[in-house]
């Protein structure tokens, strides 16, 4: 439970100051000859902020009641 509540808050973190995930895609250009031509396009993956404090609470929460001992 530690460890996911530890990743949970790691990953809050980084969605608030990164503000999203960034990806990229590649799409066939056509041959040209012994020129190699390829073509990447950059997508971005915005995640609202508040997903990156819901996921910070709730890696507190897993981390606190990780830690509680148990009866």
């Amino acid at each position: 439970m530690k460890i996911a509540g530890i990743v949970l808050i790691l990953a809050g973190i980084v969605a608030i100051l990164y503000g999203g995930l960034f990806y990229s895609s590649h799409s066939q250009v056509p041959d040209m000859g012994l020129i190699q031509v390829e073509d990447t396009e950059s997508h971005p993956l915005s995640i609202p902020p508040i997903l990156g404090l819901a996921a910070i609470a709730a890696g507190g929460a897993l981390v606190y009641w990780g830690m509680k001992p148990a009866r």
